[in-house]
């Protein structure tokens, strides 16, 4: 069976990588290793490997330093999340944000004080949008 083309979201382990070197910084293949929070612990070609696959899809830049490659974010966390929001939002819900909220109330996924910091940040967000016009 012919496999579908996966989006261009990032796997559990290509995430886990982004995350060290949002936190870090430039780094090594050897202090990306080193920071990562995996078990067992991943060989450091397979850390290698990640990191070339992430260049590949331009996720990280590399320059060389000395004899080892510094490798360092090409794209941000919010573009990450943005990305990954719009991709869960177009593929289960239709395209519909308010359908993935929805969701999130009926599973109740949202506590009341999270529901109360979220009615704030709309009233801000209205603020913000009648301030435009």
């Amino acid at each position: 069976m012919a496999r579908k083309k996966k989006s261009g979201q990032l796997t559990p382990l290509e995430l886990e990588i982004m995350k060290v070197l949002w936190e870090t910084g430039p780094a090594t293949v050897q202090g990306v290793q080193g920071r990562l929070r995996t078990e067992p612990r991943l060989a450091y070609t397979t850390v290698q490997t990640m990191l070339n696959v992430l260049h590949r899809k331009r996720r990280v830049r590399r320059a060389l330093k000395d004899r080892a490659y510094l490798y360092r974010p090409a794209v941000s966390r919010d573009q990450v999340v943005s990305s990954a929001m719009k991709d869960i939002i177009d593929r289960l819900f239709g395209g519909s944000a308010e359908s993935l909220v929805m969701s999130l109330l009926q599973t109740q996924h949202l506590t009341p004080a999270r529901l109360e910091e979220l009615r704030r940040h709309l009233e801000r967000a209205e603020v913000e949008v009648d301030g435009k016009d």
